[in-house]
């Protein structure tokens, strides 16, 4: 039988794991309660290594995230991100129209709870589809920081919510889409992810196609091929 992980792996070795995670799935159980999480199928794969998230991706995003195999490299990889050392491109799909270029400066919490702290996001429109029960439009959201659901976040304080967004949408527009075109998701994903590699420190830049799932309903919807690939 295949490992859950089979076809996901973008790269691997003796200190850094990197896949493409699905949507729905959990990262830790710490998140949540579910019987099975992203860090049981790594343990599961890599049982002698130690399984560190580099980030967090939520339940509903699909796509890149990483994973540091010993504590010495979940220490390097840890203070690069403190230091905006690693680099996050989405893809989201939000209700209405934004502008064609904006830039999010909007403090938000680390953590739930926690104090509100420098987050900004760089928001470019891609495509806005003419879909019924109103226009939809496909963004590429870049991140300067890496803050708790910081694109959703951002995105509603545009007021232009990731379609699919049970806490930051609205549930008619969300329940609409699904009905006319088979979207049943949170219409985010982790494209790309640029960081330090923790031995060498050589920059890598990893991508994570499109999923079915989302592919699909953006395709009924009328997006270009061309914007659906991850080159």
């Amino acid at each position: 039988m295949d490992h859950p992980l089979t076809g996901r792996i973008l790269h691997r070795d003796d200190v850094l794991l990197v896949v493409d995670k699905p949507s729905g799935l959990l990262v830790h159980r710490g998140w949540g309660r579910d019987r099975v999480t992203l860090v049981d199928w790594v343990r599961s794969l890599i049982p002698d290594a130690g399984v560190h998230p580099v980030q967090r991706l939520d339940r509903g995003t699909s796509g890149v995230i990483a994973f540091a195999l010993d504590a010495a490299s979940a220490r390097q990889l840890g203070e690069a991100t403190a230091a905006s050392g690693l680099r996050k491109e989405y893809r989201a799909l939000v209700r209405g129209t934004p502008s064609d270029h904006v830039t999010v400066d909007h403090p938000i919490p680390r953590r739930p709870n926690g104090p509100r702290v420098d987050a900004t996001t760089d928001i470019e429109t891609l495509y806005t589809a003419p879909t019924e029960p109103r226009h939809l439009s496909w963004v590429a959201a870049r991140l300067h920081h890496g803050r708790l659901h910081q694109v959703r976040r951002h995105l509603k304080h545009l007021s232009h919510p990731v379609i699919g967004d049970a806490n930051y949408g609205k549930g008619p527009l969300n329940r609409a889409i699904a009905e006319r075109y088979g979207l049943r998701r949170l219409a985010l994903h982790a494209a790309r992810l640029w960081l330090p590699h923790p031995t060498t420190g050589e920059v890598l830049c990893f991508t994570a196609g499109l999923p079915d799932d989302l592919r699909t309903p953006l395709t009924r919807m009328g997006l270009p091929a061309s914007l659906l690939e991850m080159e």
